[in-house]
């Protein structure tokens, strides 16, 4: 099985000496390889029921085994998950919150909601917050607006960007929750000080540029154009450029064009 943990002799005590490690290995996993994805689906469904059916009982086990459990609905779903799941967002070991916190984002459940937001705001473990930030993208219709947001404003960098990154979910479904999103996303692309969060701003804002009204839309795009012509990043300045481009409007490609021509652009 391919999992989001990475494949080590270390122990499970030793690896909590390392989160950073483990958070890299389940934010890669939890972008989706699409290689990971093929050989997912390979698997027949028998055997992926046998997997999470042993998943299950590892929960209920020793620290290694709930490990081992986690590991498993990190990548699977299953509706038997969330019931295990939710008494281990209060586990006093971070790494197993954290990564109950990822699995509830595999498998969510509206019971998880309240416990989550309270991670996201109480928890002193950054990486335990910014599993949440990921997650709640699988909670759009929930009220995560305003605690994302809050995020985005206040939090360290590596939930801010995964907060930027959520917005685009909670804001797609209605055009006032979009404005809302759109108008606080506009703000971190301006501002904030992490390349990765501006990245990750002008990313969602392409993809709720469709839910917008039209002042809301022309702000966004003069926003991304400012971007991609002026940020200090290169990155941002390319994420800037393929939000642009993904909105398939003639008008603002032949934009582009115009400053290709003019040499302001490559």
């Amino acid at each position: 099985m391919t999992g989001p943990y990475p494949e080590s002799s270390q122990s499970p005590a030793e690896l909590a000496l390392d989160p950073e490690m483990l958070a890299r290995e389940l934010a890669q996993e939890l972008l989706g390889d699409p290689l990971d994805e093929l050989d997912s689906a390979e698997l027949a469904a028998a055997d992926v029921a046998a997997e999470c059916d042993l998943g299950l009982a590892w929960l209920d086990g020793s620290h290694e085994e709930r490990m081992q459990g986690l590991r498993i609905f990190c990548e699977y779903r299953d509706p038997r998950a969330p019931a295990k799941l939710l008494p281990l967002l209060e586990a006093s070991c971070p790494i197993i919150r954290m990564s109950a916190v990822y699995a509830l984002g595999r498998n969510p459940d509206l019971q998880a909601l309240t416990p989550l937001l309270q991670l996201l705001q109480n928890d002193s473990n950054g990486y335990v917050r910014k599993a949440v930030a990921w997650s709640l993208s699988s909670y759009p219709d929930a009220p995560v607006m305003n605690p994302l947001i809050r995020a985005l404003e206040t939090d360290i960098a590596a939930v801010r960007l995964w907060a930027a990154s959520s917005l685009a979910d909670a804001g797609a479904t209605g055009l006032a929750k979009a404005d809302q999103a759109a108008g606080q996303l506009l703000l971190a692309l301006k501002i904030d000080s992490e390349p990765v969060v501006r990245s990750n701003s002008a990313w969602s804002l392409g993809r709720l540029y469709a839910d917008l009204v039209e002042p809301r839309q022309k702000e966004v795009v003069d926003s991304l154009l400012n971007a991609m012509l002026n940020d200090a990043d290169l990155a941002v300045r390319d994420e800037a450029r393929l939000a642009l481009e993904q909105l398939e409007s003639p008008e603002i490609l032949e934009r582009l064009q115009t400053l290709v021509d003019e040499g302001l652009l490559a």
